[in-house]
């Protein structure tokens, strides 16, 4: 059975920041598509556009000095436009190491993600990695 195409836009965008491959991410995301980083530390909140949500997956890549690491576990599908992901993070930063499951809620309008809502299992480790 083939993978649904919603599943597969949002495999190709794990692949893409895996790569660090930003002109390939902006393919995937409408023009206004939002990224909404959860936590309450310097880098959390509403990014808007292509352009602020490829500034935040630099600056995650550049503030971790490239340590980050992003593993796709699961993909979840309701067939009228959202992909629901698993995935584990690991990344290393003064002197602090981060290692959380989380997921993020994808929107899809046509063949483009507009939107991620993502979520950790350890928000307070979350918060504290990234302060």
């Amino acid at each position: 059975m083939a993978e649904h195409p919603h599943a597969t836009l949002v495999r190709k965008g794990y692949e893409a920041f895996s790569r660090r491959d930003m002109d390939a991410l902006r393919t995937l995301m409408t023009g206004d598509a939002t990224h909404h980083f959860p936590g309450d530390h310097p880098l959390a909140g509403d990014y808007k556009g292509q352009d602020a949500c490829v500034e935040l997956y630099q600056r995650l890549f550049e503030e971790s000095g490239g340590t980050l690491n992003v593993e796709l576990r699961q993909l979840f599908v309701d067939g009228r436009g959202h992909v629901m992901s698993v995935h584990h993070s690991t990344a290393e930063r003064q002197g602090k190491r981060l290692d959380l499951d989380g997921g993020i809620v994808f929107r899809i309008v046509g063949d483009k993600v507009s939107d991620l809502d993502e979520c950790v299992n350890d928000i307070d480790k979350l918060n504290d990695f990234w302060s």
